[in-house]
């Protein structure tokens, strides 16, 4: 029997795609005009290399990004207006995000049938802890026995497996009796099954993005209510 579902928070529990869409268009339209880059097409692909770059290694802070940019163009840029533009870049997320309309009725009916919930997030980059948006929603932190923001507090970020073991070890039970539910094959999927858990993929049905063509033999849901008969979905690990 699961024993645990442990969450991802954004994109599984909450929708903030638009919110990260504009928030990056907004951030490389600022630094586009402070840079006086010559070629808008150019400077783009810089930008966007440099993200992914930052992101394969699991490095989301804005302020990180705007130093690699700048110093690119041979530049450096204020820390005092690198640190507003990654509180503005924020903010926007914040703004534009919305709970999916399912995922309290889904939490409150995983508690119903006795199973433990638990969430790992990585941290947003920010200096300082605490900051991470899921803060902002209390009505979602109180279904969670456990809450790890990985990054932080010398925890690595995912998909390092130790934050899901660390997880595990405060829920006190066996990566085999928990499923990870994340919208990321390489951080939440890849991640969660490095720790021996159940990784299951949520690819919802409202998130416009392109999802990976991957063959992962874990299975993919496009709706949080498809957890509600998680039995038939995760088949438990052989003792």
């Amino acid at each position: 029997m699961i024993k645990a579902v442990v969450f991802d928070f954004g994109q599984t529990l909450v929708d903030s795609a638009d919110g990260f869409r504009t928030a990056e268009k907004e951030m490389e339209q600022r630094a586009f005009e402070v840079l006086s880059a010559p070629s808008w097409a150019e400077f783009v692909e810089i930008y966007r290399q440099i993200r992914t770059r930052l992101h394969g290694r699991s490095l989301f802070s804005r302020t990180t990004l705007l130093e690699e940019l700048f110093a690119h163009y041979g530049r450096k840029i204020d820390p005092i207006i690198s640190r507003q533009w990654e509180a503005d870049y924020w903010r926007k997320v914040k703004t534009m995000t919305r709970i999916f309309a399912e995922t309290e009725g889904v939490l409150e009916g995983l508690l119903g049938q006795g199973r433990r919930l638990a969430l790992i997030t990585n941290t947003q980059g920010q200096t300082q802890e605490g900051n991470h948006r899921l803060s902002h929603y209390p009505q979602l932190e109180r279904f969670f026995e456990v809450i790890i923001v990985a990054g932080e507090s010398g925890v690595p970020a995912k998909p390092d497996p130790e934050p899901f073991r660390l997880c595990l070890a405060r829920l006190g039970i066996e990566a085999r009796d928990a499923v990870y539910v994340g919208d990321d094959w390489r951080i939440d999927v890849l991640g969660s099954e490095s720790a021996g858990m159940h990784p299951l993929w949520l690819r919802h049905h409202s998130v416009k993005r392109n999802w990976p063509a991957v063959k992962t033999a874990a299975p993919i849901i496009d709706h949080l209510e498809r957890l509600l008969d998680i039995e038939s979905l995760i088949p438990e690990k052989p003792q």
